[in-house]
């Protein structure tokens, strides 16, 4: 690289960083203005709120790096452009082509940051983040869970399990209930259960309140007992919410839990292919938002920088609601996950593709 290369570099990666330094502790302040009183309540040690703030700037960053990756270029771009930097390297005879390099390097670098966070270190972040949530935030207590995290699925033709809610930090489940079909697809029997923990040393179950009907020719059988356990053949993971236990999955994990539930007929898959595909196309959005970056704001305007700042702030939440608004529609209807994750990346690469034409001219 040369020296120019090596200032635009450093420059990128520079106000990058302390893009995220800026907005990550403003993000923090305002989420225990938010839950101080909470916390207070249910007297959560000072170490596990530390681990969570922790897992909150993992969270937050991966969340937000669209919006700080192209405030940041535009930033410092804009900054180049009305020192009138910019005009005298392109009067020099470096093409804007080869003006790109740096940037595309930095995105490179940001990119494969943001991958690896993705593959490794979220997926723990997102799981000590909403184990937090969950636990203190949501409720009253440690065994509260949201309403909305009811759990139905399918284990096999004839296996259905449902799950009323679900604790991650204590692995229990809440109002189990289990119901086995006979071929005829007449139910066999039913289990139910006031609540039903996982035990991690022999991979076993304990039902609560446990009462199971298994269904007679004439006269029905009630076994009725305060507490029994058991080993299932279903995973701790079919007793989470849908989309907490995808995002707290590395990519390995990922995988072969979508394979699993593939094999399932599960009717959740869109949901798991959703946060699966989404570790790859957020990577490559490093390179798109670059691209459209630099090409608002390499050119001085009459507004200066606050004008670049304002179509940059635009066009990252147009970016945001279009991959927000995708990702449902591929959870809750007929597109292709695939396709419906991408959409954002490919409007927005057509969009650099013509800003980068007219910034050529």
């Amino acid at each position: 690289m040369h020296i120019i290369d090596k200032y635009i570099l450093k420059r990128y990666l520079a106000t990058f960083s302390v893009m995220l330094l800026l907005f990550i502790p403003i993000g923090i302040v305002i989420d225990v203005s938010e839950k101080v009183n909470k916390m207070l309540q249910n007297k959560v040690p000072f170490a596990k709120i530390a681990m969570y703030y922790l897992d909150f700037t993992i969270y937050f960053a991966n969340l937000l790096f669209p919006i700080f990756l192209f405030l940041s270029v535009i930033w410092f771009t804009s900054k180049l452009a009305n020192n009138t930097e910019i005009i005298a390297i392109l009067s020099s005879g470096i093409s804007f082509t080869r003006f790109l390099r740096p940037y595309i390097i930095g995105a490179s670098i940001i990119s494969v940051f943001s991958l690896l966070m993705g593959f490794f270190l979220v997926p723990s972040a997102s799981e000590g983040f909403n184990n937090f949530r969950y636990s203190y935030l949501k409720g009253n207590g440690k065994n509260e869970m949201r309403k909305s995290a009811d759990v139905f699925r399918q284990l096999d033709d004839k296996t259905y399990i449902y799950v009323g809610s679900f604790n991650q930090e204590s692995k229990t489940a809440f109002n189990f209930t289990l119901e086995k079909f006979k071929k005829d697809n007449t139910l066999d029997y039913k289990i139910a259960a006031n609540r039903i923990s996982w035990n991690e040393k022999d991979s076993s179950y304990t039902m609560f309140g446990y009462h199971k009907r298994t269904v007679g020719t004439l006269n029905d059988k009630i076994e009725i007992l305060p507490k029994k356990d058991t080993v299932f053949t279903f995973d701790l993971e079919d007793l989470t919410p849908t989309v907490y236990v995808a995002e707290t999955l590395s990519l390995g994990e990922l995988n072969k839990f979508i394979d699993k539930e593939r094999e399932r007929g599960s009717s959740n898959i869109n949901t798991y292919l959703v946060v699966l595909y989404k570790k790859y196309s957020i990577p490559v959005s490093a390179f798109i938002l670059t691209i459209i970056a630099v090409a608002v704001s390499s050119m001085k305007r009459r507004g200066g920088m606050g004008m670049n700042l304002a179509i940059g702030i635009g066009l990252a939440f147009t970016f945001i609601f279009f991959d927000k608004i995708f990702g449902v529609l591929a959870e809750k209807s007929s597109i292709p996950p695939l396709l419906a994750v991408w959409i954002p990346n490919i409007s927005f690469g057509i969009l650099a593709v013509y800003l980068l034409n007219n910034a050529r001219k």
